[in-house]
């Protein structure tokens, strides 16, 4: 399949524009028990060679949000209904599904946080890194498997002309993790999505995993959303983060305005329960309690059962983001008490 198209989108921005714009981003599942609003009103751009990390719990919508820019939403269960997600100064909400699934892997690439589920078992994994070679830009099996050579190399897997006929089993968790990368970035995408791309692997395989990417990305010059429940592994790599709690954006601002001075009770609570590594028998500050139901949301903040500094009106009105005088510009957070949070720095 030629390329044409993904091209002429590509050039039809500005080179001053997002590389893509979510705006108001409203998701449902319809589920046996009723219907559960997973994202509601999600909204954040990201520019080309910038990284920006979605961070939250399990369950806050990082991974859905994910899945409705690949299209990847299970149906029918799964549905936007509210909200935009331009790429390219196209809407992808409203764009044919013929044409989303061009753009998938050519100009949008997604990691998947679990690789030994993603990769196929039963093909050599030189075979499946090379199939996005075959089947979209039609070259043949000798040429594609060099080009799939080429990027084990990239990536970093040794002995990579004798291993390229190896299954995925053979690999280690962190070697599979590469190979995905490979195959994410086989067609030079504009955007690569990683959805908790260190999941299960050590401290030092991560490090090696999130410094590969960071590579990857001076070298290309493509935009990246890191999707990750982890604060610490992204610090060094996102240039902003957007902070996500029961399918809402609660904080959002540059790496350094969010981590140095948290304005929202939840992002303090994930910052507070990351255990030192100067202080030695210090006690950990978990935040109480447990993220909330989407299917039974508390009324008002949806964090403020288990907030410290909850008041009435917590309880009662839905906090939208906002920027207090004196901040940053880039700085913002869904809480009524923003300033009484950021004392406490």
């Amino acid at each position: 399949m030629s390329q044409s198209t993904p091209v002429a989108l590509e050039k039809s921005v500005p080179p001053d524009a997002p590389l893509l714009s979510v705006q108001n981003l409203q998701v449902e599942f319809s589920t046996s028990a009723g219907v559960v609003r997973a994202l509601d009103g999600v909204s954040f751009d990201v520019r080309r060679g910038e990284t920006i990390a979605i961070l939250g719990e399990s369950g806050s919508g990082k991974s859905v949000t994910a899945q409705a820019i690949m299209a990847l939403l299970p149906r029918p269960a799964g549905s936007i209904v509210g909200g935009s997600i331009r790429y390219a100064d196209r809407d992808l909400v409203t764009l044919p599904a013929k044409d989303v699934r061009r753009l998938c892997g050519t100009e949008i690439a997604m990691i998947f946080q679990d690789p030994l589920s993603s990769l196929n078992p039963v093909f050599r994994v030189g075979w499946q890194i090379a199939e996005p070679f075959r089947r979209r830009l039609g070259i043949d099996k000798r040429q594609a498997l060099a080009k799939a050579l080429e990027l084990l190399d990239r990536v970093g897997i040794p002995d990579a002309e004798r291993r390229i006929r190896d299954y995925p089993h053979q690999f280690s968790g962190g070697q599979r993790q590469r190979i995905m990368i490979a195959m994410a970035i086989a067609l030079e995408p504009k955007l690569l999505i990683a959805d908790e791309p260190t999941t299960a692997l050590d401290v030092t395989v991560q490090s090696q995993v999130m410094k590969l990417l960071a590579n990857l990305q001076a070298e290309t010059g493509m935009g990246m959303i890191l999707i990750s429940h982890d604060l610490g592994v992204v610090a060094d790599v996102a240039k902003r983060a957007a902070i996500m709690y029961a399918g809402r954006i609660v904080e959002a601002g540059t790496i350094r305005e969010v981590y140095d001075h948290p304005a929202h009770p939840y992002t303090r609570g994930l910052l507070e329960s990351i255990p030192s590594t100067t202080v030695i028998g210090e006690r950990l500050t978990p935040i109480p309690g447990g993220p909330p139901n989407l299917l039974a949301l508390p009324t008002g903040c949806a964090f403020h059962p288990r907030c410290p500094h909850a008041i009435d009106r917590c309880r009662d009105e839905i906090p939208q983001l906002r920027r207090p005088d004196g901040w940053e510009p880039t700085h913002v957070a869904a809480c009524f008490r923003s300033e009484e949070v950021l004392a406490h720095d």
